[in-house]
């Protein structure tokens, strides 16, 4: 917990920031005093005399801190625990900043295809969206099970349908082509994941692949997912791809064919499979499955008045479970 709140009330980067303060003021002592002769320092520096310039105005304005947006969790004991089933799950209310329900928030789980919201976040910040991709080796996937959004080695598409491909259906194949166009590998991408998410000061995370495929060392927390996911809903691309109930992509193959895909979400709030809570609106998330993870969806729903949350729920047994331990934690929004 302590390194949590180290990280968000200071940014992640004060300990840097510190050192390189230290060494400056060695420096700018050496320079500032003069050498030392037999009587001691020649210019002697004078904390009295200065004092008085580093003490701030009173209409002096401070920056932010990193935290002070965001939703923390000072309870992680729920007083409903039976609420849901599944291993974890978190209630945020991003509009005030507070934290509505928390079970094992801090516990590291596998996120499955949650995973591609930072995959999104890098996409989105750092990529040109009308970047024409040719798909790689690198995108085909073999693993039985896994989620994919059907494009082939020599196939071209814009970096934004890839977007798309990724998000809706989520394309294991399009994640991997994304990594490979924007960092040249998938191990160089996951760095860059990992360096982002430390950022957000999910410090509790770390990915070994843009997709959410399982592997050990590829884990997170309901915690550091709402941190993330709250960071990528700030773009209005992502707002709107997972907003989105289908995406009609036109490309071409590798012998410049045309080609169509119709990608439709897989969120069952969002296909009319599951009943949103009176008094709520989905507006989009990201689900995941794998055997290690179990069934996982991040998502975000709004109220009448506006206001806006982020649940996450990780590691129930079922999809049919997933829902009603997502519907259980959202009506704690009107109840």
């Amino acid at each position: 917990m302590t390194e949590y709140w180290n990280l968000l009330l200071c940014g992640g980067h004060m300990k840097k920031i510190a050192s390189r303060l230290c060494v400056a003021l060695i420096f700018s002592g050496i320079f500032m005093t003069g050498c030392q002769g037999k009587n001691g320092l020649e210019k002697p520096y004078s904390f009295e005399e200065r004092e008085a310039g580093m003490v701030p105005a009173e209409t002096a304005e401070l920056a932010p801190f990193f935290a002070a947006d965001l939703c923390i969790i000072t309870d992680e004991t729920p007083s409903d625990e039976a609420l849901i089933t599944s291993e974890a799950g978190a209630l945020f209310d991003v509009t005030d900043g507070n934290a509505l329900y928390s079970k094992n928030s801090f516990e590291r789980l596998y996120p499955a295809s949650i995973t591609k919201v930072m995959t999104a976040i890098i996409a989105i910040e750092e990529g040109n969206l009308s970047d024409v991709v040719t798909v790689t080796d690198e995108a085909v996937i073999n693993e039985s099970g896994a989620s994919l959004c059907g494009i082939k080695p020599g196939d071209k598409l814009t970096l934004e349908q890839l977007l798309y491909g990724l998000l809706i259906p989520s394309g294991n194949d399009a994640a991997n082509a994304i990594a490979v166009h924007m960092y040249g590998s998938i191990d160089a991408f996951a760095e860059r994941m990992n360096e982002r998410a430390a950022e957000l000061g999910a410090t509790q995370t770390h990915f070994m692949n843009p997709s959410g495929l399982n592997d050990e060392n590829h884990y997170t927390t309901a915690y550091d997912l709402y941190l993330i996911f709250n960071e990528a809903l700030k773009l209005p691309l992502f707002r709107e791809i997972i907003g989105a109930s289908s995406y009609t992509a036109d490309y071409t193959d590798a012998s410049g064919a045309p080609k169509q895909q119709i990608w439709e979400v897989g969120n069952w709030y969002q296909k009319g499979d599951q009943e949103t809570p009176e008094g709520l609106t989905v507006l989009g998330g990201k689900t995941g499955t794998t055997q290690a993870a179990g069934y996982c969806l991040i998502m975000a729903s709004s109220d009448t008045q506006g206001k806006e949350y982020i649940s996450v729920v990780l590691k129930s047994d079922s999809r049919p479970s997933l829902y009603d331990n997502m519907s259980n934690i959202i009506r704690k929004i009107v109840n």
